[in-house]
């Protein structure tokens, strides 16, 4: 597991852009005013609430752990995100980082656990961050006083170190060469309803392209067509 204040974790600090003449601060995203991006993800995301606080902080982290300081500059097409809950969280991390699906730089695995994967496609490096479950509870020790656990959390998970706030695992990602950015490297028919399959995403059944629909059943009925 990573130690979040370690000194001696190189990616966690400060970063610089080199000039020709020699190098020039650069305030990486996880520098800047906490509220400000806060303010930006609530804005996209519709109201405040401890889950966009929590996802904030989330994406934050994840960024700063893979050496990502300009996800919507010039570092956009060098990570990709993956989120395992369709929360409030997720929303936040999709603000911060700039990731969406349409990109193809953001994934969802529908695991129903508030955790996201942050991944440097430069150098493989990979970190699962999941939310702890006893921050619940901490909450009442950083923001005392206040009744309502909901808004107790929003406050408490402003200030909570990150240790508290979150487990960190490095992991390992094995990427597919069709699940990176970029223009389709494969699109074939389906053998048996005649739609188009991208990205190999298509099931091969006794010799027969056949669209995952077809092949294992879809989330919808089909009741007409035209």
């Amino acid at each position: 597991m990573a130690t979040l204040g370690s000194t001696q974790n190189t990616y966690l600090f400060p970063f610089v852009k080199p000039l020709a003449h020699g190098i020039m601060p650069f305030m990486a995203i996880w520098e800047e005013p906490f509220e400000k991006i806060l303010e930006e993800s609530v804005r996209i995301h519709g109201h405040l609430c401890a889950g966009q606080v929590l996802g904030v902080r989330l994406a934050l982290l994840g960024l700063r752990l893979i050496g990502i300081p300009d996800p919507r500059g010039q570092d956009r097409k060098k990570f990709l995100v993956y989120v395992e809950i369709d929360r409030c969280a997720t929303d936040a991390i999709q603000s911060v980082t700039g990731a969406s699906l349409g990109k193809r730089s953001l994934k969802f695995f529908d695991y129903g656990i508030m955790a996201a994967t942050f991944v440097n496609l430069e150098t493989g490096r990979a970190f699962r961050i999941l939310a702890r479950e006893e921050a619940r509870e901490l909450a009442e020790r950083y923001a005392p006083g206040i009744p309502d656990k909901y808004k107790r959390q929003l406050e408490a998970y402003r200030v909570m170190p990150e240790e508290e706030l979150f487990e960190v695992q490095e992991v390992r990602v094995p990427i597919s060469e069709f699940d990176l950015p970029g223009r389709p490297k494969r699109r074939v028919r389906c053998e048996r309803c005649g739609v188009y399959v991208q990205d190999g995403r298509e099931i091969l059944e006794e010799g027969r392209i056949l669209c995952r629909p077809c092949a294992q059943g879809g989330y919808f009925q089909l009741l007409s067509q035209s």
